[in-house]
């Protein structure tokens, strides 16, 4: 091992350390506050006399806010602080998770989830850009992969937690309001740490040695000259280049299928089996486990190999196949079947998630990344908006989940196909050949 790949080595394994588990954390706290509103459903739309179209709805509605301030929050990442931005998205979507615990009927439902969206709106693109400032081209991967693990692990982690929680009655409270007030008071307290703990640049960190600090902004500042060497993007050309157009999408089409499943996941499973809220809680977290497992591997080999389209793509072929092999599962009551083919989706759609978001920071850089990532992840969540609200309509007009699954699976199935549109990136195959000097 030579004297610069040691340095390397040295230098990616103390950021990693210094900054993957706070993000982390942080990631588990948001996403658990975001989706706990399926395993509230399982009690929450008895006691409001809500329907699955509005249970849809209202869980979608977040995606608009969501979409409205999503850019701008990321180009304040890129340009002004991440560590005072991510603080304030964290802080005020901590209260407005609690406040879900206060709501008395639909128009609060949707008040509330659409607020909740705007609070957060930039957290997630604003750490994907965030760690482009930290950790080399041939790192990202993996890199995005052990960030985003914190999806699957928020749900093996928080599906048995409110699962408990729907069980208690402290002061004459339902349960499903105490899984928003007690899951949204975390993100408030951690948003003051994340003032004092993050750093915004390699050499404003006073815990990085000089050298290592030196090696990286070289390291960086290379990058950036190979991808200026062959194209320069404004934003506006950055937005309207097919690319990201594809890649926008890609990901609408996945977030459509992630969110109508996950949302309708615990409904769908006490429905075939009959379980208690618990017992559906645990079932629930199966396939995350395999996604978070898929999620690390995939992840590696993308690295590996800097190979990026075909990784992403196989992984929503998994989840198309999954999600109508599940509906033929339900249709027919087979709850093993149908839980099985759950992990087969979820397998899929996590394992896609950090060979897919290596692809953007491939040609593009600073502000230009910063709002292509941003339009993307917007654009994207918009699905979030449809999936649910879809699989919601259709359950109500047909009294089967059977038809809003398969339309799930067609709509990962497209993902599928978009992301092979996309051309070739000559970044991911220089960087992987840098990696294996």
């Amino acid at each position: 091992m030579n004297s610069a790949t040691s340095l390397e080595q040295r230098a990616v394994s103390r950021i990693t350390r210094r900054l993957l588990p706070f993000l982390i954390l942080l990631f588990i706290v948001a996403f658990i506050d975001r989706v706990n509103v399926g395993y509230a459903a399982l009690e929450m739309t008895g006691d409001l006399g809500f329907d699955p179209e509005i249970l849809g709805f209202g869980a979608g509605i977040f995606f608009i806010g969501y979409f409205i301030l999503e850019i701008p929050g990321t180009l304040i990442v890129e340009r002004w602080s991440a560590r005072k931005w991510l603080a304030r998205i964290i802080v005020s979507w901590g209260i407005l998770a609690t406040m879900m615990g206060f709501i008395q009927d639909a128009t609060q439902f949707y008040i509330v989830r659409f607020l909740l969206g705007l609070a957060e709106a930039g957290f997630f693109p604003g750490v994907i850009v965030y760690l482009s400032h930290w950790f080399p081209y041939r790192h990202r991967a993996k890199t995005v992969a052990m960030f985003m693990a914190a999806i699957p692990v928020a749900n093996i982690i928080g599906a048995p937690i409110s699962g408990l929680i729907l069980g208690i009655n402290w002061l004459d409270v339902a349960g499903w309001r105490w899984v928003f007030i007690l899951e949204g008071l975390p993100a408030v307290v951690l948003g003051f740490v994340t003032l004092f703990y993050l750093t915004d640049k390699p050499r404003q960190a006073k815990w990085l040695p000089e050298e290592e600090t030196d090696w990286l902004e070289a390291e960086l500042a290379r990058e950036k000259l190979v991808k200026h060497s062959r194209q320069q993007f404004t934003m506006l050309q950055a937005v309207s280049d097919r690319r990201v157009i594809l890649l926008s999408l890609v990901y609408f089409c996945s977030v459509t299928s992630a969110y109508g499943f996950s949302f309708f996941l615990p409904t769908i499973i006490k429905e075939l089996s009959g379980f208690s809220n618990l017992m559906v809680s645990l079932v629930a977290i199966l396939p995350y486990i395999g996604g978070l497992v898929a999620m690390i591997l995939v992840g590696t080999s993308s690295d590996r190999t800097g190979e990026r389209r075909w990784h992403t793509s196989l992984s929503f072929l998994c989840v198309s196949i999954g999600l109508f092999l599940s509906s033929i599962a339900y249709a027919n009551g087979n709850a093993v079947l149908a839980v099985a083919m759950f992990c087969l989706v979820g397998i899929g759609t996590y394992s896609a998630l950090p060979a897919f978001w290596s692809l953007p920071t491939a040609f593009l850089t600073e502000s230009a990344a910063a709002a292509c990532i941003g339009m993307i992840n917007s654009i994207g969540n918009l699905g979030g908006f449809v999936g649910p609200y879809v699989v919601g309509y259709l359950v109500k007009n047909t009294g089967s989940f059977s038809a809003g699954i398969l339309y799930l699976s067609c709509s990962a199935m497209a993902a599928a196909v978009l992301v092979l549109l996309i051309k070739k990136l000559p970044m991911t195959e220089r960087f992987a050949a840098t990696d294996q000097t």
